[in-house]
C-alpha cells in the first residue's frame, strides 16, 4: 500500500492531507474548550449549532464552489483555501462573542467544503492507474482514522504545558504547512472542452451523479453508512457513561475500537479490491452494518460493545472507502471536481438525517429503539442500492447516438443503425451522453 508514496506529487499531497487533518483535530478540541469558556453550561448548545453550521456549509457550499473551481488552477485554489482556513484559525482565539464563533466557523467550513472535493478530485489525475488509486484511497481512510486518535492525544499532551487558545496556533501551522506542500508540486487542472454557464457548472456534478446507476447505488450506501456511524458518534458516550456507568477513558477506548476496525479494513482493502468487484465489497459491508445495528438493540454490556464497535468500524470502511473508485470511473477528468463535490454534499446530507435520529430517538425512546430504527434505515438503503445498481456494471457500454451529426469526431468508430449511430466505449455522463443507456 505504501508504494504509491514513491510518487513525489502524491507524497506531498498525502503529507498535506495528514498535517491539515491533525491541525483540524486540534481545532476541534480547542473549539469545544472555547465554547465552554464563552457559554459555560450552554457550551453544548453552542457546539451543536456550530456542527449544524458545518453541515449546512458542507451541503450548500461545495457544489457552488465546484462550479467556480474549473476557472482556477487547482494548485492555486487549494493553496488559497488553506490560507483562508489558517486565517480563520488565527482569529478564533481572539473572539469574545458567540456570534463571532458562528461566523468564523461558517467561513472555515465553507473553505473546507471547497478544499476537500477539489483535493479528492486531483488524486485520480495524479495516480492514473486504478491499483495505485485504490491504495491511495486506503491511505486516505487510514489518515482520517489516525487523525481521530492522534489529534485528541496530542491536544491532551499540549494542554499540560499551554492554554487551549494556543492549540489554535497548531491549526494555523497545519494549514500553512499544507499550503506549502501543495505549492511545492505541479498539479493537473483539466479544463472543460466547451464553455458552460453558471447553472450548468453548479448543477453538473449532481446531474452526473443522479444519472449514473452505480452512483445512485452509492448514495443509498452513503445513507446506510451514515446510519451506523451516527449511532457511534452520537451515542457512544451515552451508552458507555450513562448506560454502563463507566469513565471517559472507556468512551475513548470504545471510539478507538471503531477507528481500529476501520484502519484494519483500510489495510485489507487494496488487495481485496484487486479480486472482488466494488459493488460486492460495498454491499457486503453495508449488510454487515445492518446486522451490527440489529445486534446493538440487544447490547447489555461494555465487553460486547467493544467487538461490536470494531466490526462496525471495519464494515463502515468497507462500505465507504471504494467510493472514490466509483466517482473516478463515472466522470471525465474535467468533471471530477463537481462530481466529488456532489458526493461530498450528498454524503453529508445523509448525516444531517441520521444524526438527529440517533440523538433524539436515543434520548426519547431509548437506545434499543434507536438501534432498530437506524437498522431499518440502513436495511432500506441497502435494498435500494442493490436495486438501482446493476450487478452487471461494465465500464464499456454499447449505446446509440441520435443527436450528433454524422461527421462528428465522437462518431469516428460508430456504425450506422436504426435511429442513429451505435458504438461502445467506457461510458460516463457528459455533454455527448446526457442519459444512461437503457438495457437492451
Amino acid at each position: 500500500m505504501l508504494r504509491v508514496l514513491a510518487d513525489r506529487t502524491y507524497r506531498h499531497l498525502f503529507a498535506a492531507q495528514v498535517i491539515a487533518l491533525i491541525g483540524t483535530g486540534l481545532a476541534t478540541v480547542a473549539l469545544g474548550l472555547l465554547a465552554y469558556d464563552l457559554a459555560g453550561a450552554d457550551a453544548g448548545a453552542v457546539l451543536g449549532t456550530a456542527l449544524a453550521i458545518k453541515m449546512i456549509a458542507y451541503v450548500g457550499v461545495s457544489p457552488i464552489a465546484a462550479a467556480f473551481a474549473e476557472r482556477f488552477p487547482r494548485r492555486g485554489m487549494l493553496v488559497a483555501l488553506d490560507l483562508i482556513r489558517a486565517a480563520v484559525a488565527l482569529a478564533l482565539p481572539f473572539v469574545d462573542q458567540i456570534w463571532q464563533v458562528y461566523i468564523l466557523i461558517f467561513v472555515l467550513q465553507s473553505a473546507s467544503a471547497s478544499f476537500t472535493p477539489t483535493f479528492q478530485a486531483t488524486i485520480p489525475d495524479v495516480l492514473t492507474e486504478e491499483r495505485d488509486y485504490t491504495r491511495a484511497l486506503s491511505l486516505s481512510r487510514l489518515a482520517y482514522d489516525l487523525e481521530s486518535v492522534v489529534s485528541p492525544m496530542l491536544a491532551a499532551a499540549l494542554l499540560t504545558v499551554i492554554s487551549f487558545h494556543t492549540l489554535f496556533a497548531g491549526t494555523v501551522v497545519g494549514f500553512l504547512a499544507s499550503a506549502a506542500l501543495v505549492v511545492s508540486v505541479v498539479l493537473p487542472s483539466p479544463k472543460p472542452t466547451e464553455p458552460r454557464g453558471i447553472y450548468d457548472r453548479t448543477t453538473r456534478g449532481m446531474r452526473i451523479y443522479l444519472a449514473t446507476p452505480r452512483l445512485r447505488g452509492l448514495l443509498a450506501l452513503n445513507l446506510a453508512a451514515a446510519a451506523a456511524s451516527a449511532m457511534v458518534i452520537v451515542n457512544t458516550v451515552v451508552l458507555v457513561q450513562a448506560g454502563f456507568g463507566l469513565s471517559q477513558r472507556a468512551t475513548a477506548l470504545a471510539l478507538a475500537a471503531f477507528g481500529g476496525g476501520s484502519m484494519i479494513a483500510a489495510f485489507v482493502l487494496p488487495r481485496l479490491l484487486d479480486s472482488v468487484p466494488d459493488r460486492r465489497a460495498m454491499t457486503v459491508g453495508a449488510g454487515a452494518l445492518v446486522l451490527c445495528l440489529l445486534a446493538g438493540s440487544a447490547l447489555r454490556s461494555y465487553e460486547l460493545l467493544l467487538p461490536l464497535w470494531f466490526v462496525l468500524g471495519f464494515s463502515y470502511s468497507l462500505t465507504q472507502t471504494p467510493s472514490g473508485r466509483l466517482l473516478r470511473r463515472s466522470s471525465q477528468p474535467e468533471d471530477r471536481p463537481s462530481l466529488f463535490a456532489a458526493q461530498f454534499a450528498l454524503s453529508h446530507a445523509c448525516w444531517l438525517i441520521t444524526y438527529p435520529v440517533a440523538g433524539w430517538v436515543g434520548a426519547k425512546a431509548g437506545m434499543p429503539v434507536a438501534f432498530l430504527l437506524l437498522a431499518g434505515i440502513a436495511a432500506a438503503a441497502v435494498f435500494v442500492a442493490v436495486t438501482v445498481w446493476p450487478a452487471a456494471d461494465p465500464d464499456e457500454v454499447e449505446h446509440v447516438h441520435s443527436g450528433l451529426a454524422p461527421d462528428h469526431p465522437h462518431l469516428a468508430d460508430a456504425k450506422g443503425t436504426t435511429g442513429g449511430y451505435r458504438h461502445a466505449h467506457a461510458f460516463v455522463i457528459d455533454s455527448h451522453h446526457p442519459e444512461w443507456p437503457r438495457p437492451a
